[in-house]
Parts: C-alpha cells; structure tokens; sequence
C-alpha cells in the first residue's frame, strides 16, 4: 500500500495498491499541498488534477501526462520533466529552478510569476504559452515560442539559439546577456549576425540651473 500524504499535514490524501507510482493513472487526483519529492512518476497519468502547492522537487516526471494540470505554487526545483506533456497546465507562481523539461509540450501552459532560472527548456513547446516568468539563464536552444506572451519576462543571459519567436510579445523583456545567435525573431526573421545586448546605463540627473548657481 502506499499513502501520498499532505506535507505539512500529514493527512493522507490518496492511497494505492502497489509499490510505485509510475505510470500509474491518477487522473483528476486531489493532490494539493502533498509530499511528492523524489517520488518516480515517469509516464504518469496526472492530467487534470490538482497538484497546486505539491512538493515535487527532484521527482521524476519523464513523459508525465500533466494536460491541464493544476500546479500553482508547486515546488519543482530539479524536477526531471523530459517529454512531459504540460498543454494548458496552470503553472503560475510554481518554482521549477534548475528542472529539466527537454522536448516538454507547454502549449498554453500558463507560467505567469513562475521561477524557470536555470532550467533547461531545450526543445520544449512553447508557443502560445503564457511566460511573463523568470527565465534568468534559462536554456532554450531550439524551443517553439511563437506566439508566446513573454511581456516583462527576464531573460537576462538565457541561450535563445535557435528558439523560434515569431509572433512572440516582448515588450519590456529583459533581454541583456542574452545568446540570441540563430534565433528566429518575432518578425520570423532569422538573427544570422546579433548584437549584444547591453543593459541600460541610468542617465544622470538633472539638476536645476539655480543649484549650481547656489554653490557658486
């Protein structure tokens, strides 16, 4: 028997009859706030449930079905996310430092607040994604961003290589440090020849005429 308990609570919140919850069918599981990390779930049928405030850090997501998934506030720091499948998931303000999401599918998934530093996004589907998130050297090289809301995203230093942008909104994106060589941008042209992106100096203030007439 093994209990998925609440991890502050200890409360159990769901019981199964076997020793491993791979691939196992948890579909429209009520799962919110439980202790998950290191729990293998490769190839899991998670979609739809409810896993807001979860524990899943280090926890082994690979090929996970998570389609409409509730993860809001999760703990996914590590998490292996390989060919997991995230379409429509709601990821807002979900911690997924450093987690691994190679070839992940997030077609509309909604990453508003979440916290993607480090994490490797190469390959993922993202386009139509909602991703005003915190991409801080996030990787993704070859990634599908078309048509993905990354307005005021920061992407300070994150690998672009190669990332497809067309239609992609980034009106008061944090670009600085950024490699964007390959990169096809949001007109779908491809940067063959990019500039650094360098952040903005502060101008200097302006003092008024009759300050300097007062020191002298």
């Amino acid at each position: 028997m093994l209990e998925i308990k609440h991890k502050k609570t200890q409360t159990i919140l769901a019981e199964f009859d076997c020793e491993s919850l791979e691939g196992r069918k948890m579909s429209g599981a009520r799962l919110r706030g439980a202790y998950l990390a290191g729990a293998n779930l490769a190839g899991a049928d998670l979609i739809n449930s409810d896993l807001r405030d979860a524990d899943l850090q280090n926890a082994n997501l690979r090929g996970a079905m998570l389609n409409g998934a509730y993860l809001e506030g999760a703990n996914l720091v590590h998490a292996d996310l390989t060919d997991a499948n995230l379409t429509d998931a709601h990821l807002h303000h979900a911690d997924l430092q450093e987690a691994t999401l190679h070839n992940a599918n997030l077609r509309y998934a909604q990453l508003r607040e979440a916290i993607l530093c480090q994490a490797d996004l190469t390959g993922a589907d993202l386009s139509m994604a909602d991703l005003r998130a915190d991409l801080h050297e996030a990787k993704l090289m070859r990634a599908d961003l078309r048509a993905a809301d990354l307005t005021g995203a920061n992407l300070r230093c994150a690998n672009l290589q190669e990332a497809d942008m067309t239609g992609a909104k980034l009106a008061s994106a944090q670009l600085a440090g950024a490699n964007v060589f390959g990169m096809i941008d949001v007109q779908g042209h491809r940067v063959s020849n990019p500039q650094p992106v360098k952040p903005r100096k502060r101008a200097k203030p302006i003092h008024p005429w009759w300050k300097f007439w007062a020191r002298a």
